[in-house]
């Protein structure tokens, strides 16, 4: 059991490629693949080391954003450890709540329900379905998770924006690790909502802040030690009401140096997926790959977050003080052929005037005990994640066109940094 969890050996052909990514194993025409039920179910898989998220993001009408995330945690032997995590912030006063709680009696599914709701004694979480209206999915999620911070949201998707996994069919979604891909070292998958509507409350101290707008839910699965993963992650979440409603998603990480085209020392490849959702209707799905030490060739289909103006701070990581977002590629509307592209570029600020970041995330202080005492044993690692919240202004253009359409809307974007 353990030299499975902690076992780093490379294959026995050192130059044999040991990554296969996702944006890589489907053709443009194959790259929109619906979510179907059971994509979104909780697996809770235990022995190895698997995590496992589902993740809420709101940006609500009057500026704010809400985070609500479960986190299911399987190291080896240990029973698995649950949390649900939240935090709320208001960029105009500054306040930010933030909790994380050790949730106790969870199980998947719940008496007569399916295993795309959960609960345990802290929080609930109840899937819904409503085929044939306009809104044929929803979430009722409510959480007592202190005496001051209680949780009261209905989550639901348009009917217009179907869920998304890249790639068609039940491989849809994975990236690889390991020489064989029949039996790999671990995988990678994730699979979105990328626009849903939210109504409801946060409740901190006794004063209810009203929950209202439009966000994107991630449900994503880490077959493999973290710290093996990836070296890095990104995150971006753009939603507007603007243009009939419109989201723009990327989620990106960068393998380790043990992971690549060439076996081991040829890592450091960005796998990066993303969506596009205008006038209130997914309209692209998109993903790249950019190998190390390589070219991003050009290409129809673009995903890309590029880094600039890094300055080194007391984290020991190289912050960006400005992030160029890419989308583009193939229509997924029946009967509408040609490409959408997009671009964002947001200001970070630099290290002494930073602009929107909401926290530095010391992440072993906030992962469970057993699984940071391992990561951090094993690697020797201290893993910071960098959140920003801020406006920004998307540029879209659509098949046929060329006046690109400006949208202004917020950003929420992370940069995690694991070693």
């Amino acid at each position: 059991m353990f030299s499975s969890i902690f076992s780093t050996s490379p294959p026995v052909d050192a130059k044999a490629p040991n990554f296969r990514s996702v944006s890589e194993s489907f053709k443009e025409d194959e790259l929109f693949g619906e979510l179907t039920p059971k994509d979104t179910e909780w697996a809770c898989a235990s022995g190895g080391f698997i995590t496992e998220t589902q993740v809420y993001y709101t940006t609500t009408e009057d500026g704010n954003s809400l985070m609500c995330q479960v986190i299911h945690s399987s190291v080896g032997v240990w029973y698995p450890t649950i949390q649900f995590t939240c935090k709320w912030h208001n960029p105009k006063t500054g306040e930010t709540v933030w909790k994380s709680v050790n949730v106790s009696n969870f199980v998947s599914p719940p008496p007569g329900l399916d295993k795309r709701s959960c609960r345990a004694d802290q929080f609930s979480i109840t899937h819904k379905a409503a085929p044939g209206t306009d809104f044929p999915e929803s979430y009722f999620i409510s959480a007592n998770l202190a005496t001051d911070i209680q949780i009261s949201l209905e989550i639901s998707r348009p009917a217009s924006v179907p869920g998304w996994k890249l790639g068609k069919g039940e491989k849809g979604g994975f990236s690889y690790f390991g020489a064989n891909p029949a039996s790999p070292d671990g995988h990678v998958i994730h699979r979105f909502w990328p626009r849903f509507h939210a109504t409801g409350h946060f409740i901190h101290k006794g004063q209810a802040h009203v929950v209202k707008g439009p966000g994107m839910f991630v449900h994503a699965i880490q077959g493999m030690r973290p710290d093996l993963v990836a070296s890095r992650w990104g995150f971006a979440n753009f939603q507007s009401s603007e243009h009939g409603g419109v989201s723009a998603i990327q989620m990106e990480f960068t393998t380790t140096d043990a992971y690549g085209k060439h076996g081991s020392k040829s890592g450091g490849v960005a796998v990066n997926v993303g969506s596009l959702v205008v006038g209130g209707k997914l309209v692209c799905v998109t993903g790249s790959t950019k190998w190390a030490k390589a070219e991003s060739p050009a290409a129809n289909v673009v995903c890309r977050a590029t880094h600039s103006k890094l300055a080194l701070d007391d984290t020991g990581y190289e912050k960006p003080g400005e992030i160029l977002f890419e989308w583009a590629g193939p229509s997924v509307l029946p009967g509408e052929s040609g490409n959408y592209s997009a671009k964002l570029s947001v200001d970070l600020g630099d290290v002494k005037n930073p602009k929107g970041l909401i926290e530095k995330v010391d992440v072993l202080g906030e992962i469970p005990y057993v699984l940071k005492v391992t990561v951090n044993y094993v690697a020797g690692t201290k893993p910071f994640i960098y959140q920003w919240f801020n406006p920004g202004k998307l540029t879209i253009t659509e098949p046929g066109s060329d006046k690109p359409v400006e949208v202004d809307g917020m950003l929420y974007n992370e940069a995690s940094f694991l070693s």
